[in-house]
């Protein structure tokens, strides 16, 4: 048995009644008040609530709503159908998600580890409130730190050459798992746009370097080629522009002169791993919206 199942089974079971809101439409007045009254009406208790507004005269609105409602598994179909005339109203893009059923995840990986081994530790502490279904990695490397815990790995070498025949095997898989959310853990392959096309804002990237800076391969070399003085990492979701997807999470640490490649590289593995970890945590938890090429996250 996984370490964490059991973890997650008593989350599903504290959960049963939890759910969650996301909105986001033009702004205009009544929108809180109609879905205020909305859920009262199913005896809803909000838990937490979050809203910004870009512009409140002509701007778009974006709200985050955490509820208990009694029940709620069985009123789940009818609380979505009853919805949709106030979704109407307000021209809103909407979604109901359910604390209880929890999203399937699927890692990719190549041969540096650090990032995977920061997800699997999180899941294993139960931070990471989500079911690792599977593992895909063009490399073995990541094998035994991955089937020690029981969870299914897939080695599929990957390069130019066989992208299309990867991609199918992987899409396969992906369907096979019934997987919700893709993470790539430092994957050092570029997905193709049919695939990224399958997998709208459902697939997450980490990427070392302080994203608009040193785009593409070899970040770290080039900062230091170029002198830099801060050095990052960013976790965004992926889109058929090369690391030009909506962001989700950055940070940054000092650098100076005295060091190196090996030392950039080293100092930037801590950031990759608690930035993408916040990152995907965030999207487990229904905390980010994508709107155009941007992000609201209400961490």
């Amino acid at each position: 048995m996984k370490p964490a199942i059991e973890a997650l089974q008593d989350f599903k079971k504290q959960n049963k009644n939890r759910g969650r809101l996301l909105v986001h439409c033009p702004d205009q007045p009544g929108i809180v008040s109609s879905i205020s009254k909305f859920l009262f009406e199913y005896d809803a208790n909000i838990i937490e609530s979050s809203q910004y507004s870009t512009n409140p005269e002509g701007g778009m609105f974006f709200l985050r709503i955490e509820f208990e409602c009694p029940n709620l598994q069985e009123k789940a179909i009818k609380l979505e159908q009853e919805f949709l005339p106030i979704a109407t109203q307000f021209q809103m893009k909407w979604k109901f998600t359910y604390v209880h059923t929890l999203k399937k995840m699927a890692i990719f990986v190549s041969k540096e580890l650090h990032c995977l081994r920061e997800l699997l530790w999180d899941w294993q502490n139960g931070d990471l409130m989500t079911d690792i279904a599977v593992v895909i990695s063009n490399h073995e490397d990541a094998r035994e730190v991955v089937e020690l815990l029981h969870i299914p790995f897939y080695h599929i070498p990957a390069s130019k050459e066989n992208r299309a025949e990867v991609e199918l095997k992987q899409q396969q898989l992906l369907k096979e798992y019934e997987i919700d959310t893709v993470v790539l853990a430092r994957y050092m392959q570029i997905l193709t746009p049919t695939f990224v096309a399958t997998h709208p804002n459902e697939i997450i990237n980490i990427h070392h370097s302080f994203l608009p800076a040193f785009v593409g391969a070899k970040p770290y070399e080039r900062a230091f080629t170029r002198g830099v003085k801060l050095i990052g990492a960013t976790s965004h979701y992926v889109t058929n522009d090369l690391d030009e997807g909506p962001i989700i999470e950055q940070d940054i640490k000092r650098v100076n002169h005295r060091d190196g490649v090996e030392d950039l590289k080293k100092i930037g593995r801590a950031i990759e791993r608690s930035v993408l970890s916040r990152a995907v945590k965030w999207h487990l938890e229904d905390r980010v919206i994508v709107h155009e090429n941007k992000t609201i996250v209400f961490a």
